[in-house]
């Protein structure tokens, strides 16, 4: 996929083409064209298509597309998920064993690392952990993205670590649901239903309202951005929104976990 986009730039200047040229002649946007030449959008056949007979390319972009690899079609590295992720305007995320890696207190994200099989090097841990928490940046911004979460409530009763670590991570959820920006819910072991039973999955809005979704197993993790899926997985997290309890009776919820009611 990088290397699509790399040729796409290619041929863009051989035209005398900027990013903002390009956009303007096939009247697209601009971030568009930017997030494709950088790899963080799959280049579409109808798009390659479009791009070739523009910038008289002879068919090389939609060969391209025809003959990526599978793993080039749909990443299966979560440094690709991270930088969506830095420039999302939205991100909506189902989370049922733990907590979600951007609201993970330092010491809870490292009890939930030194879970890892096969373990990591002391090294290597320190690494993720400084990555994970990295991350946390884009929920202080000046215009932060918009941030929902739902959370099985086995992930805030499992304690990973500590029974100090697993306060101290309820108490900062509870400090987190007074940012402006973020929006948790509980999905309660009471609950008769649950449309998340597949799996943990996010979905993300792109600066170019791009919808992505990313998913993670046993077995890895991958990127959807096939409408079909898409639309499956956004029913999924609208029907959870609704089984979840409202942020409301979720801060009860916390505070009756932290013995404050």
């Amino acid at each position: 996929m990088k290397m699509l986009g790399r040729q796409l730039a290619a041929a863009r200047r051989a035209k005398g083409l900027s990013q903002p040229g390009l956009a303007s002649a096939l009247n697209i946007h601009e971030e568009t064209v930017a997030s494709i030449e950088q790899g963080r959008r799959v280049l579409k056949l109808d798009m390659a298509e479009l791009f070739d007979e523009f910038l008289e390319t002879k068919g090389m972009l939609a060969a391209g597309v025809a003959n990526l690899p599978e793993v080039d079609q749909f990443p299966l590295w979560a440094e690709e998920y991270m930088d969506q992720e830095k420039v999302a305007i939205s991100l909506s995320w189902y989370d049922n064993a733990v907590i979600p890696g951007l609201l993970q207190s330092e010491a809870y994200a490292r009890a939930v690392l030194r879970n890892r099989v096969p373990a990591y090097e002391d090294e290597e841990l320190e690494k993720a952990l400084r990555l994970r928490l990295d991350r946390q940046e884009i929920l202080h911004r000046k215009h932060p993205p918009t941030l929902s979460f739902v959370v099985w409530e086995p992930a805030l009763l499992l304690q990973i670590g500590t029974e100090e670590i697993r306060r101290e991570q309820l108490q900062l959820l509870r400090e987190m649901l007074e940012l402006p920006c973020v929006s948790l819910q509980v999905l309660t072991l009471d609950s008769p239903l649950h449309a998340g039973l597949n799996g943990p999955f996010t979905l993300i809005e792109t600066p170019d309202h791009q919808h992505l979704a990313y998913t993670e197993s046993q077995r890895g993790s991958q990127w959807v951005s096939d409408p079909e899926e898409m639309s499956i997985l956004a029913r999924k997290y609208a029907m959870l929104r609704t089984q979840a309890l409202n942020t409301e009776y979720t801060k009860g919820l916390l505070d009756s976990l932290l013995g404050e009611r």
